[in-house]
């Protein structure tokens, strides 16, 4: 199933007229989402048995990759709901059925979202500043979560949290999932920033909420390990973010190429600036930008639905992605931007939007000095005491 098929150019078009005004009312995408369940893209990764698209991880990056070309915020958004169902599927084509009740209930038309991230934990997966209190046949979990996206939406949160008195004392992170009917958290309404307006990634203050053993799906050690869902949820959040970044370049390249073309020279007898040489040049350098990148991205996702077995490198691939995708997309936007002159600066052109969207890009994990420390360790084993 191709891009084009999952994602038409009507439903395309319709989503990227909306694009513009949620970014200015700081509006979640509520009409787009319902466009998109009733399309059935938020099942990509559901079997065609259960009703789903029955996709694998390179297909799904390149409809994300589509969507983000017509509303960044969006794709970023949905982007946390298919990471839960991407790791299910990762999972489950590797012998682990742990998260299949995942891709079950989004059959059934539940929305997941990604409660991981808290602020000032550098050790992301690795270690966690909540607190996960075990109970007679359960645990509380107390702490905040931050860029929770989806949050008007979601009806099903993946959070972790450290219980310090397990493993003698050693500590261990445990997963699960609350629904949006249980008590014990609050939303905060804060998102009010400079780009992914849309994608409203609010706060999620957790205070003791409260989830079933049957609702835990991991306990592992603090620290790094290699439980295959580390590495299912690394493949899929570093390759779908790459992919959305990858649509966000795509896009500013062909805006730019369209306003140089209508884009006429004063000083030069009114010829186009398409014939300006040092334009020529920038956009040129965008494109060759971008082609490096689209390989990039198809062969990493591919070798992740084949199993492809690249030992201590697949971390450095995913990373090296992740980040060659977002800096790449800052540099094509900036490019862009460059050629179209001072028109993009004004509020309300797309390139301006862009060109605040694209920025996100630097904060999702893992950041450059992350990844950098990622594959240098991976060349040349890890820094000496």
């Amino acid at each position: 199933m191709t891009p084009e098929e999952v994602l038409p150019d009507a439903l395309l078009e319709r989503i990227r007229g909306r694009a513009a005004g949620y970014d200015r009312d700081n509006a979640f995408f509520h009409e787009d989402l319902q466009e998109l369940a009733e399309a059935g893209y938020l099942k990509l990764f559901v079997p065609a048995a259960d009703g789903g698209k029955g996709l694998g991880l390179e297909a799904a990056a390149q409809c994300q990759r589509r969507l983000a070309t017509a509303a960044p915020a969006t794709a970023l958004a949905v982007n946390m709901h298919l990471v839960w169902t991407g790791v299910a599927q990762v999972l489950q084509a590797r012998g682990d059925d742990s998260l299949n009740f995942v891709l079950k209930e989004a059959a059934q038309g539940e929305v997941f979202a990604f409660g991981n991230s808290e602020a000032g934990n550098d050790s992301v997966l690795f270690d966690s500043r909540t607190v996960a209190e075990p109970q007679p046949g359960s645990y509380t979990f107390t702490g905040t979560k931050i860029f929770t996206s989806l949050s008007p939406a979601w009806t099903r949160l993946g959070i972790f949290g450290k219980d310090s008195s397990a493993r003698d004392g050693e500590g261990e992170l445990v997963h699960g999932f609350i629904a949006r009917e249980t008590p014990g958290y609050r939303i905060l309404d804060d998102w009010d920033t400079l780009g992914m307006r849309a994608s409203q990634s609010n706060t999620t203050v957790l205070e003791g909420v409260f989830v079933p053993e049957n609702r835990i799906f991991r306990k592992l050690p603090v620290g790094p390990n290699r439980d295959p869902l580390i590495f299912a949820i690394f493949a899929c959040f570093e390759t779908l973010l790459a992919a959305v970044y990858t649509g966000v370049g795509e896009r500013a390249l062909a805006v730019g190429v369209e306003t140089v073309k209508r884009r006429t020279s004063f000083k030069n007898g009114g010829r186009s600036y398409a014939q300006d040489p040092d334009i020529r040049w920038k956009v040129a350098e965008a494109a060759m930008a971008m082609d490096n990148l689209y390989p990039q991205l198809a062969s990493v996702t591919a070798d992740v639905d084949v199993l492809a077995d690249h030992g201590p490198q697949w971390f450095p691939k995913l990373v090296g992605l992740k980040v060659n995708a977002t800096e790449t997309a800052r540099r094509v936007v900036d490019l862009a931007i460059q050629v179209s002159g001072g028109s993009s600066y004004f509020r309300g052109s797309e390139l301006e939007r862009l060109y605040r969207d694209v920025l996100a890009g630097m904060f999702h994990p893992s950041d450059d000095e992350s990844a950098h420390n990622t594959v240098a360790t991976a060349w040349l084993g890890p820094l000496e005491d």
